[in-house]
């Protein structure tokens, strides 16, 4: 193995040295065999001549529908096939790393090339996890609105290949069980859903099952006839890998309830303060974070106008509250896209005459974790590494901390899913980021114009449960 300096380093061999490393860590999307190729796009987009987005034909197919009746005196009437085209764009990912004296500060008895090799193993994976969930994040914020028929075909993907059970009317129908995989892929597929292949799961998901004994776990018999587990499981027949990083979401069961209860009312000039913004009272015209003072003032007109000023309000901690009033109480209800929201009010200590009994979760909130299962065919999200023109390189700085290594580390991929394009925008010019893969915007079912391809086509579906 050469020395890790920049006069010895060869890219080439530590390339192929990263690459057979054994990688431990749980990056078991980006392993699996729902991660494909698409030889079109890699020979249209694998050049290092710097390109970016590729359309590949996407060949439909014909349809038993077009058959007729042979009677001996009907002329055959002829149809052709539709093609449709399917987006692919790169992405270009970067890194460096630098270390005091790197090639000389080895601790002794470790093998400090086995040990970076480890860790670029890693760093790598758990990049092309992120690549990945970007995506499936895109596919699934597709624009539904508009009722055109892009939006249609978007809508239709979205709702037949969701299967969301975080709303059943019981804790225990909330969790996977018996039935939730052959239903969601029923539902997604119905007919066609034999296509899928794989279900990545988070831990909690899978811990469940097993506890239902739902899991089968793989077998295999050693050299002295002793049967063993093997670590990998299946579910309704399809191969199971478990990771934590699929996504989860908090979210509100039982909203927080605040409560502010004017006691003696105002006179210009008094403040005070609910969730971090500093309110005023004024005799005038009110602006800004100012509310006017009422005509004929009593403690309810007060509450009204608080009530008012706040339920108005759109950004910020206040904006995660609905706002209520009954005669001299403003309500604060969190709400349910709020998992985070934080009430505080207080009165100024420098009020004339303002008071207030303000309550801070006179009724506690609840939440609980909502965790997302995909099943997903064979190759359906196309994630190649087609390298980059200089994929490894050293770079010696003999001066600086007496002297230090940088290592620089560049990749490449295409990046696509079966059956949806990636509809390239003119703001992406060289490469597309995590944040371009999961705008819903770039992405549309595959299409010619006037017809979509049908979503049963598509083998990704998601579940979202409790666990």
């Amino acid at each position: 193995m050469p020395r890790f300096d920049s006069k010895a380093f060869n890219p080439q061999a530590f390339g192929a040295y990263v690459n057979a490393i054994p990688n431990p860590k749980k990056a078991e999307l980006a392993k699996s065999g729902a991660v494909g190729t698409n030889e079109n796009a890699r020979n249209a987009l694998s050049t290092q001549t710097g390109s970016l987005y590729a359309k590949i034909p996407y060949f439909g197919r014909i349809s038993g529908s077009t058959s007729q009746n042979n009677d001996g005196s009907t002329n055959i009437q002829s149809t052709n096939t539709t093609t449709y085209e399917q987006g692919f764009v790169t992405a270009s990912r970067m890194d460096s790393w630098t270390e005091r004296s790197f090639s000389k500060n080895i601790t002794a008895g470790v093998d400090f090339m086995d040990n970076v090799g480890r860790q670029i193993s890693d760093y790598k994976l758990e990049v092309k996890q992120n690549m990945l969930l970007s995506i499936l994040k895109g596919i699934y914020a597709m624009s539904t609105s508009g009722g055109t028929a892009r939006a249609q075909a978007a809508n239709e993907f979205i709702t037949k290949h969701t299967y969301d059970i975080t709303g059943a009317a019981t804790d225990e129908g909330k969790l996977v069980g018996a039935s939730t995989l052959n239903s969601a892929i029923s539902k997604a597929c119905g007919d066609n859903k034999n296509i899928f292949k794989l279900v990545i799961m988070h831990s909690e998901v899978a811990t469940h099952l097993e506890n239902l004994r739902l899991l089968e776990y793989l077998k295999y018999t050693d050299k002295d006839g002793v049967q063993r587990d093997l670590p990998l499981a299946t579910w309704n027949g399809r191969t199971v890998l478990v990771d934590d990083g699929m996504p989860t979401t908090t979210v509100v069961t039982t909203p927080s309830v605040s409560t502010i209860k004017v006691g003696t009312t105002a006179t210009a000039g008094d403040k005070f303060t609910v969730c971090g913004t500093e309110i005023e009272w004024v005799s005038g015209s009110a602006t800004g974070d100012q509310i006017k003072l009422p005509t004929s003032d009593t403690a309810a007109k007060e509450a009204t106008a608080i009530q008012t000023f706040l339920a108005a309000v759109t950004t910020g901690e206040i904006a995660n509250f609905t706002w209520t009033v009954d005669g001299d109480t403003v309500t604060g209800t969190q709400k349910l896209t709020a998992p985070d929201a934080e009430f505080s009010a207080s009165v100024s200590t420098t009020a004339a005459t303002f008071a207030a009994t303000i309550t801070a979760n006179a009724t506690p909130g609840a939440t609980a974790t909502n965790y997302t299962t995909y099943v997903l065919g064979d190759g359906a999200i196309v994630l190649d590494e087609i390298g980059d023109s200089v994929p490894y390189e050293m770079s010696r700085d003999p001066k600086t901390n007496g002297g230090q290594d940088t290592l620089y580390v560049r990749d490449r991929y295409i990046c696509g899913v079966d059956g949806i394009s990636f509809d390239k925008p003119a703001t992406i010019t060289a490469s597309a980021s995590n944040a371009d893969l999961a705008n819903g915007e770039n992405w549309e079912v595959i299409n010619d114009g006037t017809t979509w391809i049908p979503h049963k086509a598509i083998a990704i579906a998601r579940i979202i449960s409790r666990g």
